[in-house]
């Protein structure tokens, strides 16, 4: 029986790997998470109803800088695999109110790195960003090129965490994997992100704003993608660090995002423009070739198909989400 310890198991990505993993009857899942209030907490309780009913998964309630209190709580467990996915969000906050960015995504990051070591687990994955890159103009971003440039204080606690991923490694023989998400998109998304806002107002009828003129590109990833890479991270048999990009490799314009949002809604967007603001990037921009060599990774979802997806789970529950 393999069993996995999830932090951040309420979330958008977590939620989703937590079924995924217990898809398997000869895993069992252990989740952390703190109910964070970025978002509406309803929508991360409702993200577990269904993990809650089985009984492979066990749910805890805590903070992830509250080691020693994490500690008493797995009570010695063992775990094949770690995989870190809570952290503080959003870029624009995190110019706003840094510090806190500091406490949850470095603190809480060592936090379980010390859990790990003293655990014994040597497997950690870690949730880390494409923001790392921030503004590099070299494209497609490689996990080759060091030259990392990160422009918030949001995507410096990514780097943070996966430089102490890479000490724990060397100190500690932790076999360490940063991942690096590439704009995740799909049901359970974040209220707060351009798709999921941008669903709602054209929906509504209402106005939706475009920071800049429309020709930023993202590289947007649906989240079974990003679970699929995650699980592949698991698997991979690799001593010491290494860091990996999930994407899709086919970064799209905003003004392409909102046209394919209006072909799958059926209703036309009305867009105003606004300047662009600090802490966003030009562009994100996956290079694949290493995760797919290595990690055996290949993102099948388009951008058109994830969309439908997003709608038909956004038109369910409208309740949760509108």
């Amino acid at each position: 029986m393999n069993h996995y310890l999830i932090t951040g198991g309420a979330g958008f990505i977590g939620s989703h790997l937590a079924e995924k993993l217990l898809s398997s009857p000869e895993t069992t899942v252990t989740c952390i998470d703190n109910f964070d209030d970025f978002y509406d907490v309803e929508q991360k309780r409702n993200n577990l109803h269904s993990l809650l009913l089985n009984p492979r998964f066990r749910f805890i309630e805590e903070d992830i800088t509250h080691q020693e209190r994490l500690l008493d709580l797995l009570d010695g467990q063992s775990f094949d695999a770690i995989i870190h996915l809570a952290a503080k969000a959003g870029v624009r906050k995190s110019i706003e109110s840094t510090r806190p960015y500091y406490e949850s995504n470095v603190m809480g990051t060592l936090s379980l790195l010390e859990i790990a070591r003293q655990l014994k687990c040597r497997k950690f994955v870690f949730a880390s960003s494409s923001s790392v890159y921030g503004e590099n103009p070299n494209v497609p971003w490689s996990e080759e090129d060091t030259n990392l440039l990160p422009i918030s204080p949001y995507a410096s606690s990514k780097i943070s965490g996966e430089m102490l991923g890479r000490t724990y490694a060397h100190l500690h023989g932790i076999d360490f994997v940063a991942l690096r998400f590439f704009t995740v998109f799909g049901s359970r998304q974040r209220p707060d992100l351009a798709i999921h806002k941008f669903a709602r107002l054209i929906s509504e009828g209402q106005p939706i704003y475009l920071y800049g003129d429309g020709s930023t590109r993202r590289d947007y990833t649906h989240v079974s993608d990003i679970v699929r890479g995650i699980c592949l991270a698991i698997g991979y048999k690799h001593r010491g660090f290494d860091a990996f990009n999930l994407g899709s490799g086919n970064p799209v314009t905003l003004a392409t995002l909102v046209a394919t949002l209006e072909k799958v809604l059926g209703r036309k967007a009305r867009i105003e423009y606004l300047p662009e603001q600090p802490g966003d990037v030009s562009q994100t921009y996956a290079d694949l070739s290493r995760s797919r060599e290595r990690l055996g990774y290949q993102p099948v979802i388009s951008l058109e198909e994830g969309l439908r997806e997003f709608v038909r789970w956004k038109t369910a529950l409208p309740e949760l989400i509108l």
